[in-house]
């Protein structure tokens, strides 16, 4: 996966975007960076990864990710970005994910994501679904 491009579609090759987080264990530097990579987590069925990167308390005790019509994630498009990097310790990504189960139709899941960063670490809060 080295020179292939990033599921999150910034462009860049896996390793030198999402990679170097979920891969190599660097901290994402923005609330945008992880949001980024949260979704090539997703696109990997990575829960530790995603679970990690949730804020404890808002995280889940665990997230099932498997299920009998894998999901394949078509795109990520991020729309606005408010705030999420340093000095900053809040920050807001509003963002459209595609994706489709199976052979069915495929769906989108709008979100404004909340993020917060402790001691220089980035965490998923929570977000609000756009309909």
């Amino acid at each position: 996966m080295n020179k292939h491009p990033c599921p999150c579609g910034s462009g860049h090759p896996y390793l030198s975007c999402c990679g170097r987080f979920i891969d190599q264990g660097l901290l994402p530097e923005t609330a945008e960076q992880l949001m980024r990579s949260r979704y090539t987590a997703f696109t990997q069925a990575n829960a530790a990864y995603l679970l990690a990167s949730w804020h404890p308390s808002t995280r889940p005790e665990s997230l099932d990710l498997q299920s009998d019509a894998p999901v394949k994630w078509l795109g990520l498009r991020i729309d606005k970005v408010e705030a999420g990097a340093a000095p900053d310790n809040q920050g807001r990504v509003c963002f459209v994910a595609r994706s489709r189960q199976g052979s069915g139709p495929a769906q989108r899941l709008e979100e404004c994501s909340r993020f917060e960063r402790e001691q220089e670490r980035w965490f998923y809060v929570d977000g609000d679904v756009r309909t």
